[in-house]
Parts: C-alpha cells; sequence; structure tokens
C-alpha cells in the first residue's frame, strides 16, 4: 500500500534539502524584488507603487476631493496587492507624513500621526487622502507609453511594473528596508540640488562624485535639523554608496531659556524630553530648573530648556544633551537599489544618477517614439479625409448604393482599411466646407510636430537638451530650498556629571541606623530633623556639593558616595545598606567631607589611634576599603577632624575617665591600627569591661560639651586643662554624675 502512495502519479518527489533550498530562494528574492528594495528608476517599493497607481485611477488627483483611505487601500489590496490591509495602511501613511517623506505623495485628511508619535494615526475609516502635486512627477507620463507593464496576481488587470518617474524620487524622498541577507538606508535630499547634479551630468557624463557634490550637499532631512558629519565623511558615503552620518537637533536662546525648534528625523520631542527629565531626576543635571513642551500648530516643535540660574554655559550644557539624547542621531546609508538590470546592488551618488538618467532618456525617447505613433496615425487618417471632401458627391454616393462601401471605397481611391473606416464613421454635419479647411490646418499642425519629434529622435544631443529642460521646469516647479543645514560641529561629548554641577555648601547627615541625607547650606542644626522610629542623629560633616562624602563603619573599613547623589534632607533619606556593601553587622558610625589634605583623626573604642589625610580614606569600591585594623571584639569611634596643629584631643573612657593631650603626639598614618591613645589594660573580645566611649578634636580655645544620657556639662579650654597629661595615661576622672558619658561634642571657640 505505501509503494502505491509512494508511487502515484502527479505527486512530485524530491528531496527535503532541494526542496528547502529552492524555496527559501524563491523567497529570498521575492522579498528583495517585490518588498523590501525599491527601484531605481521611480524610487518606489511594489506596494507604494501600486498605492499611487490606484490613487490616480480612483482620480485622487491633487485638484480633486479626498475619498476615504479605506477605499483606497481596498482597490490596493483586492487588485494589486493582495496582503494584509493594515501594511498597506501603514504605506500609505508613511507617504503623507511630512516628518517622513521629504516630499509627500499622499495629501492626508485627519489624524495621519504625528511627530511625537507617528504610530499614533487614525483608522482608515476615519482618514481620508488624495494625492498630492509631486505625484504629478511619478504619474504624468503614465499613459504614454513610457513604461511597460505586467498583468496582476491574478492575470485580470495590468499595473505598471515601474512609474515614469520625470525626477529621481529615489534621492528625493529616500526609503529604509530589509531584505533577506541584505538592507537598504537611502536618506532624503533636495530636489533641487538633485536636479542640478543631473543638469551637470548630462553635460558632462564623466563627471567625478566630487563635482556632483558642488550641486549635492548632503541628505537633506524632513525635520529639518543640522548635519554635522564632515563634508570629507559624507564624501565617502556618496563614493561607496554606505556609511553613516549624524543630526542634530537646533536651538536658540530666548530670555537666558533655550528653546528647541528643530529635531532630527525620526526623533521625538515627547521621548527628548523624558530623557532630559530621567536625568534631572538623577541629579545629572542641576542646573535645570524645568522642562516645558510649547509645540502647537504653528510650532511644530518647541521644546524650552528652562535654567536655574542665568551663569550656566548654553554650549556646554547643549553638548551634554547631545551626546546623551535623541537630540542628536546617527543615521546609517546603505545606497542599495534594484538597477536597470533587475539586480540589487549598492551604488555610489554618481552611478545612480547615471543610472537614472538612462532611465529617463529612454522614458522621453518612449514618450516622443508614442506621440509620433499618433501623430503619423492622425495624419494618415487626416489624408483619407479629405480624399472624402475632394470627392464627395462620389463618397456618398457609393455609401448610399453599396452594401459593403468599405472595400469599395478602398479599390476606389486607394485608401487603407483605417481610413475607408474612419470615413464611414464621419458624421454628415462634418461634411461641410468649414471642415476641411480644419483639417489642413490640423495636417500642417501635425506635420511640424511630426518633423520636432523625429528631429529629436533623430538627434542624441537634441533629446538631452530635451531631458535637461523639463528637469529645470520641474525643479523649478515643485523644487524648495534647504531645510537640513550643513556645518562641520565639534562631536557630541557627554560631560562628566560633576562638571555640570554647581558646586555649593553641603551639610552631609548620617544617623544611628544608618540612613543618610544632604541638606544645603552650613547653617541647618541636624538635632532638629525628624529621624525614623528608634532612630537618632549620628554624626553630621560640612563640604561641597562636588566633594564625596566618606562614611566610617565600626570594622574600620571606609566607603566614598558624591555628595551630590544622596538624598535631599527634606525627608528621611537613604539607607547607606541599599548602596554600600558593609560587612555583617557592621555600622556607620561617621562621615567625613573635605579637602583632599584635611587632616581627621580616627580611633577604636580599644585605645588606638591615629590621623590620616581624607585622600587616603576615598574608594569607589561599594565593599570599601579597610583603612582601621580593629582589634576583635572592638569597634571604631566616630572620627574628627582637626583643623590646627595646636588642637587637643580630648579621650574619655567608659568610667568617665577624661584625658587632653595635644595633636602632634598622635602619628599621621595612611592605614593601619596607629598608636595607644587612652591606657586600656585589657584590649580582648572576652573582656569589654573598660572601653572608649568618645574621642574629639578641640581647636584652641574652644571648649568640650559631654553629654550623659539626660544632660551635658561644658569644660572651657581652661578647664581642660586640669584633664591635661601625656598621649596613652589614664587621664582624670570627670566630676560626679557625668561619668555615664553617651556623646562628646566639640564646640568651635565663641
Amino acid at each position: 500500500m505505501r509503494d502505491q502512495e509512494l508511487n502515484f502519479e502527479g505527486v512530485e518527489r524530491q528531496p527535503l534539502r532541494q526542496f528547502t533550498e529552492k524555496a527559501y530562494l524563491e523567497y529570498s528574492m521575492y522579498v528583495i524584488l517585490d518588498r523590501a528594495i525599491p527601484a531605481l528608476g521611480d524610487g518606489l517599493k511594489p506596494v507604494q507603487r501600486r498605492i499611487i497607481y490606484s490613487m490616480s485611477e480612483l482620480g485622487l488627483s491633487a485638484v480633486s476631493k479626498h475619498k476615504k483611505s479605506a477605499r483606497t487601500v481596498g482597490d490596493v489590496i483586492g487588485k494589486f496587492h493582495p496582503h494584509g490591509d493594515s501594511a498597506c495602511y501603514e504605506a500609505m501613511v508613511l507617504m503623507a507624513q511630512p516628518f517622513a517623506y521629504r516630499y509627500t505623495v499622499v495629501d492626508g485628511q485627519g489624524n495621519w500621526g504625528s511627530q511625537d508619535d507617528p504610530k499614533s494615526f487614525a483608522a482608515m475609516r476615519y482618514t481620508e487622502a488624495k494625492l498630492t502635486r509631486y505625484a504629478e512627477i511619478l504619474l504624468r507620463e503614465l499613459g504614454e507609453g513610457t513604461v511597460d507593464w505586467t498583468g496582476n496576481f491574478d492575470g485580470t488587470l495590468e499595473e505598471p511594473t515601474v512609474l515614469p518617474a520625470r525626477l529621481p524620487n529615489l534621492l528625493l524622498n529616500g526609503t529604509t528596508g530589509i531584505a533577506v541577507g541584505m538592507a537598504t538606508d537611502i536618506p532624503s535630499h533636495n530636489l533641487r540640488e538633485i536636479a542640478a547634479a543631473c543638469l551637470h551630468l548630462l553635460d558632462e557624463p564623466d563627471a567625478t562624485t566630487k563635482a556632483l557634490m558642488r550641486f549635492v550637499k548632503g541628505p537633506d532631512l524632513p525635520t529639518g535639523a543640522e548635519i554635522v558629519t564632515p563634508r570629507a565623511e559624507i564624501a565617502q558615503i556618496y563614493e561607496n554608496g554606505i556609511g553613516s552620518f549624524k543630526a542634530r537637533a537646533t536651538y536658540e536662546m530666548e530670555e537666558d531659556c533655550i528653546v528647541i525648534n528643530a529635531l532630527p528625523w525620526q526623533a521625538s520631542g515627547s521621548k527628548v524630553l523624558e530623557q532630559i527629565a530621567e536625568q534631572m531626576r538623577a541629579k545629572k543635571l542641576p542646573m535645570v530648573e524645568d522642562l516645558r513642551d510649547e509645540s502647537d500648530h504653528e510650532n511644530a516643535i518647541r521644546l524650552v530648556i528652562i535654567p536655574k540660574s542665568k551663569k550656566f554655559d548654553s554650549v556646554q550644557l547643549m553638548a551634554h544633551l547631545f551626546a546623551t539624547t535623541d537630540l542628536e542621531r546617527n543615521y546609517r546609508v546603505n545606497l542599495n537599489v534594484i538597477g536597470l538590470d533587475g539586480r540589487p546592488k549598492v551604488m555610489g551618488l554618481r552611478e545612480i544618477l547615471s543610472q537614472w538618467l538612462i532611465f529617463r532618456i529612454c522614458t522621453v525617447r518612449r514618450r516622443l517614439d508614442w506621440r509620433l505613433e499618433k501623430v503619423m496615425r492622425r495624419l494618415h487618417l487626416l489624408e483619407g479625409l479629405l480624399i472624402v471632401y475632394l470627392n464627395l458627391d462620389e463618397v456618398i454616393q457609393i455609401i448610399r448604393c453599396e452594401d459593403e462601401p468599405k472595400p469599395v471605397l478602398v479599390n476606389r481611391f486607394g485608401l487603407s482599411e483605417e481610413q475607408a473606416e474612419a470615413i464611414l464613421e464621419t458624421k454628415l454635419r462634418h461634411l461641410a466646407k468649414l471642415e476641411e479647411i480644419k483639417i489642413k490646418g490640423e495636417q500642417t499642425e501635425l506635420a511640424q510636430e511630426r518633423d520636432g519629434l523625429q528631429a529629436l529622435l533623430g538627434s542624441d544631443k537634441k533629446l538631452r537638451a530635451l531631458v535637461a529642460r523639463e528637469l529645470e521646469a520641474d525643479a523649478e516647479k515643485y523644487g524648495d530650498v534647504r531645510r537640513s543645514k550643513i556645518i562641520e560641529r565639534e562631536a557630541s561629548q557627554a560631560i562628566d556629571e560633576i562638571s555640570l554641577m554647581i558646586n555649593e555648601p553641603v551639610t552631609v547627615v548620617l544617623s544611628s541606623g544608618g540612613w543618610v541625607r544632604a541638606a544645603k547650606g552650613h547653617e541647618i542644626d541636624p538635632y532638629t530633623l525628624t529621624y525614623k522610629n528608634g532612630d537618632s542623629f549620628q554624626q553630621a560633616s560640612r563640604g561641597m556639593t562636588l566633594q564625596p562624602a566618606i562614611f566610617l563603619d565600626t570594622t574600620g573599613r571606609t566607603y566614598s558616595l558624591p555628595a551630590h547623589s544622596l538624598p535631599s534632607a527634606r525627608g528621611l533619606g537613604d539607607p547607606l545598606s541599599g548602596r554600600l556593601n558593609p560587612p555583617d553587622g557592621a555600622k556607620f558610625v561617621g562621615v567625613m567631607m573635605g579637602e583632599e589634605d584635611d587632616l581627621w583623626l580616627l580611633a577604636s573604642d580599644a585605645g588606638y589611634g591615629f590621623t590620616a589625610r581624607l585622600k587616603d580614606l576615598v574608594t569607589d569600591r561599594r565593599a570599601g576599603k579597610t583603612l582601621m585594623t580593629v582589634p576583635d571584639g572592638s569597634c571604631a569611634l566616630a572620627p574628627s577632624r582637626v583643623l590646627s596643629d595646636k588642637s587637643w584631643i580630648t579621650v574619655i573612657n567608659s568610667e568617665g575617665r577624661l584625658l587632653v593631650f595635644g595633636i602632634k603626639d598622635v602619628p599621621e598614618m595612611p592605614k593601619g591600627k596607629g598608636n595607644k591613645l587612652f591606657n586600656i589594660p585589657s584590649v580582648s573580645a572576652a573582656d569589654r569591661s573598660e572601653v572608649l566611649v568618645g574621642v574629639a578634636v578641640i581647636e584652641p580655645g574652644g571648649s568640650l560639651r559631654v553629654h550623659t544620657s539626660e544632660r551635658y556639662m561644658t569644660l572651657s579650654w581652661a578647664d581642660l586643662k586640669a584633664y591635661k597629661g601625656s598621649r596613652a595615661q589614664r587621664g582624670a576622672v570627670l566630676p560626679r554624675g557625668y561619668r555615664s558619658v553617651t556623646r562628646l561634642e566639640a564646640m568651635a571657640p565663641a
């Protein structure tokens, strides 16, 4: 049974590899030739060509009324393009969007999308469309024998294989497409520039790309903006047919505000504002106060950037935005087209224009041949009609008496079949003497036209001159000024966010629970801030926004965060554990800010300490770096800033003993355990009966505030002399009631 099925007549059998290879190759060629890559002649893909042709067949010219887009789409997919209606409609929408097409072919009425959201167009049942005047360039010569025709998908109708474009639409509107194994990216250009290059190439067929670039300056994008790619790179693109270029938004200053009035092609104003706002939220643009979108019908693009201060560098700010937002975009160029030989090929500017001129000259020649044939046919008919007037009575007699007058007329007067048929179809009212005069006048006019057509067809020079005159006329009628200025500018570069910051005073506040925040200025009292339940003030440090905030944990590790990146003091702040990775069980005990060479005192509750420069504490590692060697069971204490080499160090232990000695007695070290500051007999992890509870640095003339859980006392500079001793001694006992010290606070001189 199986053998009978396999051998059944009419079933084609072939290896799977051979079948799949053939099927995929056919699919690939279909996508390349009939979907994705434009033809050089009219610069259109098949779906675009079919839309334009269907609209012309529906009578939707530029002077007619608009018709529902659904009517056009229905005709296209029903007669010529058996694919999805949504894809067909999107192709139609693209040709109607002035921000997508340099020279729109479809004149849309209704919602056809916006530059912010090109896909926001209304459904085809709501919109209406007709062709623009520019479409005349593609369609004007369609019925004049200029192009070949082919059957549609079901063979019931005919459609043109290419439209007789009077200008190189391929470069004027450009296109993009992705095929199998290849793609095309062709930017739009200015009509007058391309026409001028074609005219030069007609006069100088051997002109180089460099010579053509005297006329074609570069791409001309629908939305304007600036092309900032150097001319040498643009020349390479036109020479090789592949490359890339950059387009940049344009702006102007109005009352200290930056007003962006043109965006690069395919850039969205709302997305640009969103990108800028995101940087503002990340505190990367502190000089920008607000953004506004003032775009309307009169100003298609008007984006306003409002600065916080008049003292800002607008050029530097815009250079940063060009590098980090869609205000500057890069565009690929791949001039891949289907040539006159029906094969896809990447061509340079000169080759594209040369091939298109061949196409145009051939089209004009076919148009002249078609017209000459019509003129010759009409002259031939007029010769026969003139015979009627010369032998009117005899002709009438033959028609009245003969059953078959046509062969008799042919034999009697030596007429052709066509002439005899024309005589028989002539109406009686046209047999007046006046008609004879008209025929002779028409003969004279047609004879002159015939001679002119034959002269054009007989001379290649005259034919090229005709093509040149038509190019000049079309350029004058449909051309416009360039929208995209070509200006060589320095490459945009994202500025380091610190360079964009305003350096202003800031106070960084650390809580005992490890929450951090930054307040503007140095006047804030951290004790007045609100803290989470169970949390309290730990330490504050004053510095500038462009300085790093350095945090110290109980294990002796330091961590760095940019001060400008810290949350505002208006809230409760953020936990440092969310941005840093301290060891398990470690707590943050202090924060330090200042200049790189500032000296800070670091100590552990085991009684050891040293001074270090702030620059030695900075690190960019989330896990921090080990600075202090803390004995097992001990922990680091809050650091203190050293402002003078005459400052005193005050150290208090858990028994209420206070020791005061000079800062010069403490060594400066980049890292380590340090020297003994206070004599604690045992520093083992098992014995924690005595530890240091606080260390503070007192400036000359300053005072020390000793806090207990309920009260505090202040020891002046003179009072501290009673506790003065040498480093590593045990100091003197504080007054009764102030021996259970919770915190030391160094007070500046009055």
